[in-house]
């Protein structure tokens, strides 16, 4: 069977650390789509695995696959696989020969872009790591894939095709002078050199039937999602998104399997248990602000929403795990969960932080939204009128820090917390399968086994 593993929220919501906890019942633990800008931390025994394309199951020794939805810098993934290597592991790391390759011209047009973008304010806060531009070359069918890679006449015939568009638009369009980012010799050397690396160590794969045939066999497949719905190119804050498709849909595109199989499978929705992001646009449950990202925002002005912006930002670590960003915090948002639990059809929800928001005399939650003079449920279909909203907040008794290591079961929680839970299990009708109280995966309250 298939377990999908979906962000509810805009990210940042710790997939990583429930890959990792349910990992050790898959075999394979497929990446369906992103890139290197996917920040997943896993922390396993006191020690911190800081990941952003290997999928996090290779912590726990699984096949780890990025599936043709991704787009992959080979720099990078050997980077992390050898890192991995030195630090005691041994990861076994396939990639879809459909998988898009991230170039270096990617990354300077990327960088180029998102400083046009800011000063129209449609920056989207990307990482600069090329993500964006690669599913645009994809897009138009222009594309370097995986499979390119081993074929040296092919893999020149891409880059001669469109280096040269790329080093027009830098030099004839934003007046950016060109280096070797944009030279076909050198990058056919460089890309020709991690093709030999990935023949020689036999990583590549049809991504639809290798997981087709290990399913066959009776393995256990786990999907891991990057990002998260409300930045879903389709269904997510346009335009402030990623440039793919982190919820249900995307697991089947980015991977080859069919919507039945999919579906035939558990989808846990993965929420944190307040709200947080990195970029700019609206945010109704907002606390405080981030200058540059909180539309209208220029500093701290001491107030108590500032104030408990700050506590749960510190308490929480909430900086982004690639850039090193302030995330934007806020209450936990009702309407954007509803709205995830459609798009995504979650059989169940694992909700994480619940020790962050320890000590707080009220724990507030948006609840539904004003807009336009009507209350309303879920999110609108626009960024535009989402920014018309107003969060109505509904307030719940806060909880007590307690001695998260030693919950072991449900009752063990304090009652306000299980409160706040059941509330969120309710409104989402999904059944609650883990609670993460900490960072370490055995601080987690496991309720449920999906597989």
């Amino acid at each position: 069977m298939t377990v999908t593993i979906v962000g509810s929220q805009l990210g940042d919501e710790g997939k990583g650390r429930v890959v990792d906890l349910y990992g050790d019942g898959a075999d394979v633990v497929v990446r369906y789509q992103g890139g290197d800008n996917a920040g997943h931390t896993v922390v396993d025994g006191g020690t911190e695995y800081k990941l952003s394309l290997v999928p996090s199951g290779v912590v726990r020794g699984k096949i780890g696959v990025l599936g043709n939805g991704c787009v992959v810098n080979p720099a990078t993934l050997f980077d992390e696989i050898d890192e991995l290597k030195e630090r005691g592991l041994d990861p076994d790391v396939r990639v879809s020969e459909r998988a898009h390759v991230i170039l270096p011209y990617h990354r300077v047009l990327d960088g180029i872009e998102e400083d046009v973008k800011a000063e129209g304010d449609l920056e989207a806060a990307t990482t600069g790591r090329g993500i964006g531009p690669t599913y645009e070359d994809k897009a138009g069918r222009r594309g370097v894939r995986v499979g390119d890679l081993l074929d040296p006449e092919m893999l020149r015939a891409r880059l001669e095709y469109v280096v040269p568009q790329k080093r027009a638009l830098a030099e004839d369009v934003y007046g950016v002078e060109t280096g070797e980012e944009f030279d076909i010799d050198v990058l056919f050397g460089q890309y020709r050199a991690f093709g030999e690396r990935l023949a020689e160590n036999d990583m590549t794969v049809n991504c639809g039937e290798f997981l087709a045939e290990r399913l066959a066999d009776g393995e256990e497949v786990m999907l891991e999602g990057a990002q998260g719905t409300s930045i879903d190119i389709d269904h997510g804050i346009y335009p402030y998104v990623t440039s793919s498709n982190p919820t249900t849909g995307g697991a089947c595109t980015g991977t080859g399997l069919a919507p039945t199989v999919v579906g035939d499978g558990e989808v846990i929705g993965i929420v944190k248990g307040y709200l947080s992001r990195v970029g700019t646009g609206p945010l109704p449950t907002e606390l405080g602000g981030v200058e540059g990202h909180t539309p209208g925002y220029e500093g701290g002005d001491g107030s108590e929403s500032e104030e408990l912006a700050t506590y749960i930002r510190e308490e929480g670590g909430e900086y982004g795990t690639v850039t090193g960003r302030p995330r934007r915090v806020g209450w936990l948002d009702m309407p954007m969960l509803r709205h995830a639990a459609r798009a995504n059809g979650f059989t169940g929800i694992a909700v994480n932080h619940v020790d962050v928001l320890a000590g707080l005399d009220e724990v507030k939650v948006g609840h539904s939204y004003d807009f336009r003079g009507e209350e309303i449920f879920t999110m609108p279909s626009t960024t535009e009128q989402w920014g018309e909203c107003e969060a109505n907040l509904r307030t719940f008794d806060g909880w007590d820090p307690v001695d998260w290591s030693a919950v072991e079961e449900w009752d063990d929680l304090p009652e306000n917390c299980r409160t706040y839970l059941d509330y969120v299990s309710a409104e989402l009708d999904a059944d609650l399968f883990c609670v993460g109280m900490g960072p370490d995966r055995d601080d987690t309250l496991v309720l449920d086994d999906p597989f």
